[in-house]
């Protein structure tokens, strides 16, 4: 491939050739066939292209936006010369970086790392790197790819919060269900005993008394559930303070694990599904690196839909949206029954509209200052 320079050095050759030919003039001839053998120059220096062989790894491939992020190249020469100066082009974000790598001795190894932009969230497909060879000159170059595609996830800035109130003190203890996960210290019934059962479960007394063997059913106490549904409707969103609520759902969710109340992370754009809990807030921030606004999203009207599902005895409804409509916030209020506490998070520079008194609010223009007001209305 011809370059700007080499387009120039083409034209300005072929003009001189033409106009000393024409006006019997030598010195211009010289000229323009000079710079004809520069370019024939170039074209045979590009046939012997460096054999090099390239690995890429992005660290960390999971990152805050904001924080910082790089690339690591690994270079080896597997030629048998050396190699000259190359340039290696990255595309991320639709943002060229450009990573220029040293003369490589035959069977060496470069290594090489470069910062990638990690301005604004979301899932970025990383194509292979482009390897550019050019003469001396810069006349002529050549690009091969190299590496493989990458992918770097940019999460949502988190901030430092409080987790959502529950309702009331924390039962160290916890209550128990049938459906509480086994294998606790915590005594919920007793059950006959099953193939498999650990003897040490068996209680003697019960056993004797009922002439069966009978075993304690000990299960891992339940604990309050966190449910946190994000509005991505465009229509709650005027005034452009989307970005804003995806990073109050992120620290929401965060907040949750960190207290450890396992979390089920909903937007309103996906519908109904069956319930996840987690305690792991990965999984969620991934989600929330994706996600973006349509106005063919139901926004808040979802919310019977997305709960309907949900077992709520022991669960507290965290919702994060812009303005929402003022039916959306009597739904809220007829949902308040349902769970421990239901929290509206209005983020946006309109003026928020009045809540019912069932529901906990809290209103911000941005995220920080969500965080802010949030950790001195919510107590830790």
């Amino acid at each position: 491939m011809i370059t700007r320079t080499g387009a120039v050095v083409a034209i300005a050759a072929a003009v001189l050739l033409l106009a000393g030919l024409l006006m019997d003039y030598p010195e211009l001839v010289m000229i323009g066939l000079a710079g004809a053998v520069a370019l024939l120059v170039a074209a045979l220096w590009m046939i012997a292209r460096p054999q090099l062989s390239v690995s890429r790894e992005i660290l960390p491939f999971r990152v805050a936006e904001g924080s910082s992020a790089r690339g690591v190249l690994t270079v080896t020469n597997t030629g048998p010369r050396r190699s000259p100066p190359l340039v290696v082009t990255e595309t991320v974000a639709d943002q060229r970086v450009s990573v220029p790598l040293p003369s490589i001795g035959a069977g060496s190894v470069h290594e090489t790392t470069y910062p990638l932009p990690t301005g604004r969230r979301g899932r970025y497909q990383i194509p292979a790197l482009t390897i550019g060879h050019s003469d001396p000159l810069r006349l002529l170059r050549i690009g091969r790819t190299a590496s493989e595609d990458s992918v770097l996830l940019v999460h949502p800035k988190v901030h430092h919060i409080v987790p959502v109130p529950i309702g009331g003190p924390r039962d160290v203890e916890g209550p128990t269900t049938a459906r509480s996960p086994q294998g606790g210290v915590a005594f919920h019934s007793l059950r006959d005993y099953q193939p498999g059962d650990d003897w040490r479960l068996i209680d003697w007394k019960s056993t004797a008394r009922t002439g069966t063997l009978v075993v304690r059913h000990n299960v891992i106490p339940d604990e309050p559930r966190q449910l946190i549904v994000l509005d991505t409707s465009a229509l709650s969103y005027g005034d452009g303070s989307f970005e804003d609520a995806v990073r109050v759902a992120a620290s929401l969710c965060v907040a949750a694990v960190d207290a450890g109340f396992p979390l089920d992370l909903r937007v309103t754009g996906e519908g109904p599904r069956a319930p996840q809990w987690t305690d792991n807030a990965t999984a969620a921030l991934d989600q929330l690196s994706i996600v973006h606004p349509t106005d063919e999203d139901p926004g808040l009207a979802a919310l019977p839909e997305i709960v309907h599902d949900v077992l709520t005895d022991g669960a507290a409804l965290a919702v994060v949206t812009g303005r929402p409509a003022a039916e959306h916030l009597e739904l809220l209020a007829s949902l308040r029954p349902r769970f421990l506490t239901v929290t509206l998070a209005q983020i946006g520079t309109t003026t928020h509209n009045v809540v019912p008194r069932e529901v906990i609010s809290v209103g911000a223009p941005t995220s920080e200052r969500f965080a802010a007001v949030w950790n001195q209305l919510v107590p830790g």
